[in-house]
């Protein structure tokens, strides 16, 4: 039996969790805001954090564009406890990260470049 696009998708994002123990969940989420696959914690509503993800995405991408500061690569906020890193994943998805404040953001931007690459195979 065939694996489907979906489980494909998990199958990254928990290669991700479990290579940097410190991200705490993530999302792959079309363009228009609905989860593609998903690995958040139970707390998290995902459909929620669906939306808001794609909205800032495009905020982000309108933002840039009217800055003249070129394509939009990556979305990054920080909070009190930990982060939230939304990037382009093909061009029909983002993967949206949560992290806690302990991570190290070098790897997390790295493991995430990786985890971007193989989902924009899949979708």
């Amino acid at each position: 039996m065939a694996i489907t696009t979906e489980e494909q998708l998990t199958q990254v994002l928990k290669r991700l969790q479990t290579g940097t123990p410190d991200i705490e969940g993530a999302a792959v989420i079309s363009m228009d805001g609905l989860v593609m696959a998903s690995s958040l914690p139970a707390e998290a509503e995902e459909d929620r954090v669906s939306a808001m993800s794609a909205a800032l995405y495009g905020i982000g991408t309108r933002t840039v564009e009217e800055l003249q500061r070129g394509d939009i690569e990556q979305l990054y906020i920080k909070g009190s406890n930990g982060y939230v890193i939304i990037t382009q994943a093909g061009p029909n998805a983002v993967l949206a990260v949560m992290a806690n404040a302990r991570v190290k953001l070098g790897i997390v931007f790295l493991d995430v470049k990786r985890a971007v690459e193989e989902i924009a195979k899949i979708v």
